[in-house]
């Protein structure tokens, strides 16, 4: 291609592609499928790779992230970030009315707004594209986060229209919706890290990693809230910020315009129950004045406005006994105190368990065996303990102990240099360890074998009949039906699912081997990319690297697995067992395009085949699976037992429901 088509193609394409990103996050009004969009994505991608010269940072390109790792920069904010006075009841909201009154002797209006509970970000613009994105930081300097944010696909890199101030900045909430927070944290409980605490937590630490490839697959939204800067359209908050959003913004649709206290009540009242049914985290409800005038009357103090105060929803707080913490062991050696304590009801369930988190957590919060401590459930999923009530400490309460060596097999523990939880190196004779890597390698996920759980494996483990997952292999029935929890049919069903497991495709074998940091969704690719253990037992630093989302500390895991003399044996013995540990042809061949431009959503269960056999059905026939339902969604395949929130979404969306069978005699026809 000459140069000049080259880079009329490149405007083309670039332009398309902010205009489909436009249509399909904002609008949700798609014109293209996903798979089209693809096509057009990689065209430009691999044009910008023989082109180098026509690079520009806003192209949609720059979703996809970079490997390049840097260190972020501190920029001050040319506007200061100040945070916003809390209020806790309609009385301190009262207080705020009663100010604003005195101070402005003329009408005014509130806007009200749901607050995020995220990280903030400040958006800088200029010619009508993004040149900077900041953190909030102390306020007064930040973060420059900007090639993270410019993955984050509900973001515009370049505006809609003409009518936007030629510089401006508008700030608003970066967070993780919930349904992607449950799933990156069933992600790193695969691998054996720790759970973030919750969806906030989990944005702030995605917008700090170094590198943007991760933080765009960890699919951060954004929602935009405020505009600063001259010549703005309009003297009023919420009118600008729906000129925002014709510009492209994403801006909330739960944005109202109040004309008194009351109606201000009413919607915090409502969304005080309404927020729970959102997708993501909301902790309370911000009021401004609307008019920017008024707001420069009234002025700021020192940290914060005057004109504006969040209105913050009381977590659900119940108070109850420590009797206990117990340290347990996990399959990479992890140890997690856990309390235990006297039952209680919180946020509609009964709590008895409750996360320390680690060793730090433990002194910070000074807790001791017998105090009465405060839990809530952080971002309502898991529950934690905030604190303890000092006046109910008792003269008899004891200091909670970390152990020096492993409660189960008595070796020393040792604390990585910035890790915060301490691990148990004797990984190889370990009980806890071993038994948690064969309980991951039964599995759904991964080899499946149904009739084997927590407490038959252990059964199995101290009767001495396995040691390593490889021994599942060398069962008998005679050897099964000689323990207690055993019958004829529950030893043979646990035979026959056994021996079915050795047709579990490579990749699921790789995952359920549990190298560690090597989730599902990294064993997929590697399986793809090598195509055999051998290959990926061989492969170099560099060559393991070239796999997509393998960065080095997978490498690194990888090498070291492989270089451990007793994992070399365990592969040996998968590989005379029978196990698949190479990829077979038929696994990977396209069977027909009968799916082709179609996204299709699972929801339930299946009985001619498991969930993981659908999606890869699905991949097979030239469709692309997708975790939750949008207006772009296809099809839904409904099995049993569907979540009842999807199928109300698809019957929203007019997205079209199909059976398990239908699913068959679409791809059969």
């Amino acid at each position: 291609m000459e140069r000049q088509n080259a880079l009329d193609r490149i405007k083309f394409l670039r332009n398309e592609l902010h205009r489909h990103n436009y249509l399909y996050y904002v609008k949700a009004q798609p014109e293209i499928s996903d798979y089209d969009y693809d096509l057009l994505l990689r065209e430009l991608i691999e044009l910008e790779r023989q082109y180098p010269e026509f690079d520009d940072p806003n192209s949609p390109s720059r979703r996809v992230g970079s490997d390049i790792s840097k260190e972020f920069i501190q920029v001050r904010h040319r506007y200061p970030m100040l945070s916003l006075a809390n209020a806790y009841s309609f009385g301190e909201l009262a207080d705020f009315d009663s100010r604003i009154r005195k101070a402005l002797p003329e009408p005014y209006e509130y806007v009200c707004e749901l607050k995020f509970d995220g990280v903030a970000i400040g958006l800088t613009y200029k010619g009508g594209k993004l040149v900077q994105a900041v953190t909030r930081g102390d306020g007064t300097a930040g973060d420059d986060v900007t090639a993270n944010v410019r993955t984050i696909r509900t973001i515009p890199l370049e505006l809609h229209g003409h009518d936007f101030p030629d510089e401006f900045e508008i700030r608003g909430e970066i967070f993780m919706p919930r349904q992607v927070f449950e799933e990156l944290n069933r992600e790193r409980e695969e691998i054996g890290e720790t759970p973030f605490a919750n969806p906030r937590n989990a944005a702030a630490g995605t917008l700090k990693l170094l590198n943007s490839a991760e933080v765009a697959r960890r699919k951060l939204d954004c929602i935009l809230y405020f505009l600063l800067g001259e010549n703005l359209p309009t003297d009023y908050h919420y009118q600008n910020m729906l000129k925002a959003k014709e510009w492209g913004f994403r801006v909330s649709e739960h944005m109202t315009l109040c004309n008194n206290l009351t109606e201000v009540q009413k919607f915090i009242e409502h969304w005080d129950h309404a927020r729970k049914k959102l997708p993501f985290d909301t902790d309370g409800v911000v009021v401004k004045v609307n008019s920017y005038r008024q707001q420069n009357l009234l002025g700021l103090t020192a940290k914060t406005p005057r004109w504006a105060v969040a209105f913050k929803y009381k977590p659900e707080r119940v108070s109850t006994e420590l009797l206990s913490v117990d340290f347990q062991v996990g399959r990479t050696g992890a140890v997690t105190p856990v309390a235990n304590l006297r039952l209680v009801k919180l946020a509609g369930t009964t709590v008895k368990r409750a996360s320390l988190h680690n060793a730090d957590q433990i002194q910070l919060l000074d807790i001791r065996i017998g105090d009465w401590v405060f839990v809530e459930k952080g971002g309502e999923i898991i529950p934690k303990i905030v604190g303890v009530d000092q006046s109910k400490r008792s003269l008899f309460s004891k200091p909670v102990d970390f152990p020096i060596v492993c409660p189960e097999c008595g070796t020393s523990l040792v604390r990585p240099e910035g890790e915060a939880r301490h691990f148990c190196p004797n990984q190889y004779g370990c009980p806890p360890q071993i038994k948690g890597r064969i309980e991951h390698f039964i599995s759904r996920k991964a080899l499946n074998i149904d009739g084997l759980g927590e407490e038959t494996v252990a059964l199995l483990y101290d009767n001495n009949l396995i040691r390593d997952a490889a021994d599942l292999y060398t069962l008998t029935r005679e050897q099964l039906l000689q323990l207690e929890r055993f019958a004829e049919k529950s030893a043979d069903n646990a035979i026959k699912s056994i021996e079915k497991s050795k047709a579990v495709p490579f990749a699921r074998v790789l995952y359920g081997i549990g190298i560690r940091y090597v989730g599902e969704t990294t064993a997929k690719k590697l399986a793809q990319h090598f195509r055999s253990i051998d290959s990926i037992a061989s492969a170099t630093m560099e060559q393991l690297m070239e796999v997509e989302d393998v960065g080095e500390r997978i490498a690194l895991s990888i090498i070291e697995f492989f270089s451990n003399e007793i994992n070399r044996e365990l592969i040996q013995k998968f590989k005379a067992s029978g196990v698949q540990l190479s990829v077979r042809d038929e696994e990977i061949a396209i069977i027909s395009d009968k799916l082709k431009g179609l996204t299709v959503v699972i929801s339930g269960t299946f009985s001619r085949i498991s969930r993981e056999e659908l999606k890869d059905l699905i991949t097979r026939h030239g469709g692309k699976n997708v975790s939750s339902i949008s207006s772009s969604t296809s099809l839904l395949v409904a099995g049993e037992n569907m979540g009842p929130a999807k199928l109300e979404k698809a019957t929203k969306l007019g997205v079209k429901i199909i059976s398990e069978d239908e699913f068959f005699d679409l791809i059969e026809q």
